[in-house]
């Protein structure tokens, strides 16, 4: 069983996506439109992002992420999981 240990920076909707930001710099990005719960969200409450040491959810819209399955590029309710959709990348520091 590995544990992460990297924490989340911030997490928040922008244009279409879900970006999580993580202290180390990772940035792990995809697109709500693949998440048919988070497709039907307003901006409000895709905005509405509760973070735990193990994923993200959604209260206002019922659903939950684990960062192990982001990161295997599974975001969830649908069968076209591990696609291309999510994103990595490491970000400048300031």
């Amino acid at each position: 069983m590995s544990t992460l240990v990297d924490s989340v920076a911030a997490a928040l909707f922008k244009d279409g996506y879900i970006v999580v930001r993580m202290e180390s710099g990772v940035e792990v990005r995809f697109p709500v439109a693949g998440n048919p719960r988070l497709a039907r969200g307003t901006p409000a409450q895709l905005n509405r992002i509760e973070v735990s040491p193990f994923g993200l959810h959604w209260p206002d819209l019922d659903e939950d992420l684990s960062f192990r399955g982001l990161l295997e590029g599974d975001y969830g309710q649908t069968d076209t999981r591990r696609t291309s959709g999510c994103t990595r990348r490491r970000t400048r520091r300031a």
